[in-house]
């Protein structure tokens, strides 16, 4: 079985993602992001504005998440896949899934949640213009209604990932 977990930055995918796969026996942590990393030149971010090149990238990115998803559930691992998807990127991610069953979760906490998870990380995920507030409103306003949503915002990554488990069949594709 897969899980894809999405949400804009700074949602909590990878935290939540990682302890749901530890919840399983066999389970593998496939994170999209690894994926943008391993282009070490010629590299185009995504951002609000994208230009062609960033668009076909993160196709590409999408396309290598689905496969190496398949890949480990087709060698019996339960498999957790996080990126960020929104938009009408999310239909055609779910369409390049083979395996059956899929479950969908999106992290949808509020945007004063992103701004502050944003501003306590190490790292930056918001850049070039974009932002917590431009990033939630992709989400909630053009990503299709499907899977499982959860605000996630007054949660610990491990009640989430409880919840996601007590609610499985609502995220069931």
């Amino acid at each position: 079985m897969i899980w894809l977990i999405t949400g804009a930055s700074a949602a909590g995918k990878t935290t939540v993602s990682q302890l749901l796969a530890e919840r399983f026996e066999r389970g593998v942590h496939v994170k999209g992001d690894v994926f943008r990393r391993m282009v070490v030149s010629g590299r185009h971010e995504m951002s609000m504005s994208p230009s062609d090149e960033a668009v076909d990238q993160l196709r590409l990115r999408y396309k290598l998440g689905a496969a190496t998803a398949d890949v480990y559930a087709t060698a019996g691992f339960t498999v957790v896949v996080q990126d960020v998807i929104l938009g009408h990127h999310l239909r055609e991610y779910v369409e390049r899934i083979r395996t059956r069953p899929l479950h969908l979760v999106v992290l949808a906490p509020s945007v004063e949640t992103l701004r502050a998870r944003e501003a306590a990380r190490s790292k930056t995920a918001y850049g070039g213009g974009d932002t917590p507030d431009a990033m939630d409103a992709v989400l909630r306003e053009e990503t299709p209604r499907i899977g499982l949503w959860l605000d996630t915002s007054e949660q610990t990554p491990e009640q989430t990932v409880d919840e996601i488990l007590r609610r499985r069949d609502e995220s069931l594709l």
